[in-house]
């Protein structure tokens, strides 16, 4: 009998929530996969970070099988309903952010576990929802970044009776530490755990969110449930000094965080100091550009011709890298954008992986939390445009632009990164600097997770384009960036506007290594 040689540390779960991260690792150590350990944290996550996402949100994924030995991407995001037409809000400049007409479009995160669990799982899916299920309906401890969260939001959650009754027991903000039951959501899962996603598509879930949208101005109806689904399909790709990069393909802004890469690449980094002016500002002026080409393309590629071959090409970021001048800033447009956001990742002893992103879109989604069903729900349709000539106009069964994106990096074929972030148009910020500091300036991921962070532009509803820095960074670097035309704002040394970002790197040994951001709640487990 052979027996596999222990090579050191095989396993590798990281999430912005340390529940989340043990249920996944709890699964891995009943024998799931880590698609299976995926699943499990996801649907904790709804749970245990309800300020930031649950089942009535949307989620993408990237997944890497061993045994397919391919990266391929799966959309669970949702399309609008068939009444979601611009005439629904005649008279008005913008679609409401938050309550019953937000609701815009169809949640696909249960799609999204069905989908992974169906095609890769080992186990099946009423095994992977108990710990979240558990959660639910004992409890949890309410985490710090809830308690702020709820705290700034409290009169908006209070405006809701169903969402005050939970995320405000007692007409109070729960205490960080505090015991937080979600008796209703628990009895949701059950129902999938017990149906499959038929239950929250075509059953009683989706009826009861569907009905008391209905009776409360929202435009999405059970049809619009039954017609989900999700899809397959083959990842943004690019490169960056030898390394192979995955993202979510459009409706996802993934191709920007791989534009950013390609631009930077026209550039000697190792020459460059780490934190240093050149660093920050060449960054920054390669992700703006970036970010330019997304607000002018990204939209359904259903409805609109997205030149994606054009703006992932090595000549492109070459033609764009010539505009960058080292003395003063590029100036784009910046709108208001939602950010709050969990990614998480896995990775197994046999070689899978998967990197997956979840969201509600604003703090709290809509606030709507639809009848008995204890699920809170996306406001992600609000993003959509009113404008009738706007790429991302608001149509009918349609899949609004998107901030979500998780990422993957492989060498020779295999995964060789897993890397993503909360917060809107800072993701693919952070996701720039922690691919340069891993590969450029060889750092583990907990540094290069943990090191000082910038925010360009919109993001939590703030239309502006300030820069926003931590004040780690070094003095003469922040007067450089105010002298060439940045507006520069200094935040806290570990600012949360900056994100959750998590990252595992698996080195050329085989080792896994996880960083998690301690600007959250989360945790790294592997063995």
């Amino acid at each position: 009998m052979m027996t596999k040689a222990i090579t050191g540390i095989e396993t590798m779960v990281v999430s912005p929530h340390y529940l989340a991260t043990a249920a996944g690792a709890r699964i891995l150590s009943k024998g799931g996969n880590a698609f299976d350990a995926a699943v499990a944290v996801s649907a904790c996550l709804a749970v245990v970070y309800p300020h930031m996402t649950g089942l009535g949100g949307d989620a993408f994924w990237l997944v890497y099988s061993s045994a397919d030995q391919a990266v391929r991407a799966y959309n669970a995001s949702g399309r609008s309903g068939y009444m979601a037409t611009r005439e629904q809000f005649a008279g008005e400049a913008s679609i409401p952010l938050r309550g019953p007409r937000s609701v815009l479009t169809v949640p696909g995160m249960v799609d999204g576990w069905d989908a992974i669990s169906r095609e890769y799982g080992r186990l099946p899916l009423r095994e992977l929802l108990e710990p979240a299920i558990a959660y639910a309906a004992q409890g949890f401890p309410v985490s710090g970044d809830q308690y702020a969260t709820t705290a700034q939001r409290a009169l908006l959650l209070s405006e809701q009776p169903n969402t005050a009754r939970i995320y405000l027991p007692g007409g109070r903000i729960p205490a960080a530490g505090s015991k937080l039951v979600q008796r209703l959501l628990g009895e949701s899962l059950k129902k999938i755990a017990a149906n499959g996603r038929d239950a929250f598509y075509k059953g009683p879930l989706g009826a009861e969110i569907s009905s008391y949208l209905q009776g409360h101005g929202g435009l999405l109806t059970m049809e619009d449930f039954a017609a989900h689904t999700g899809e397959w399909d083959a990842p943004a790709s690019g490169a960056y000094r030898g390394y192979d990069l995955y993202q979510a393909p459009p409706n996802s802004q993934g191709f920007t965080g791989i534009m950013a890469l390609h631009i930077l690449e026209n550039y000697d980094l190792k020459s460059i100091p780490h934190g240093s002016y050149d660093y920050y500002h060449l960054t920054i002026e390669a992700l703006k550009l970036s970010l330019r080409d997304r607000n002018r393309y990204l939209t359904d590629p259903g409805f609109a011709d997205i030149p994606l071959e054009r703006l992932l090409s090595k000549a492109y970021a070459r033609e764009l890298a010539g505009e960058i001048r080292m003395d003063r800033t590029i100036d784009v447009d910046a709108k208001p954008m939602g950010g709050d956001t969990a990614y998480a990742a896995v990775v197994d002893g046999e070689g899978n992986a998967v990197s997956f992103i979840q969201s509600l879109y604003f703090e709290f989604g809509s606030a709507v939390t639809a009848g008995e069903t204890g699920i809170i729900l996306q406001n992600r349709g609000s993003f959509f445009s009113l404008e009738q000539d706007h790429v991302n106009r608001l149509e009918p069964r349609k899949r609004t632009f998107h901030t979500l994106m998780p990422a993957m990096a492989c060498r020779d074929g295999k995964p060789a990164i897993l890397y993503g972030t909360q917060g809107g148009e800072g993701q693919p910020q952070t996701q720039t600097a922690l691919v340069t500091r891993i590969i450029d300036y060889r750092m583990d991921p907990q540094k290069a997770v943990s090191e000082p962070r910038w925010l360009w532009g919109r993001t939590w509803g703030e239309p502006n384009k300030d820069l926003k820095v931590e004040s780690r960074i070094a003095n003469d670097a922040v007067d450089k960036l105010k002298r060439s035309g940045h507006s520069v704002k200094t935040v806290q040394a570990y600012d949360g506007i900056m994100g959750h970002a998590n990252a595992v790197v698996i080195g050329e040994n085989g080792f896994r290594s996880g960083g998690t951001d301690p600007r959250s709640d989360g945790a790294a487990m592997g063995w």
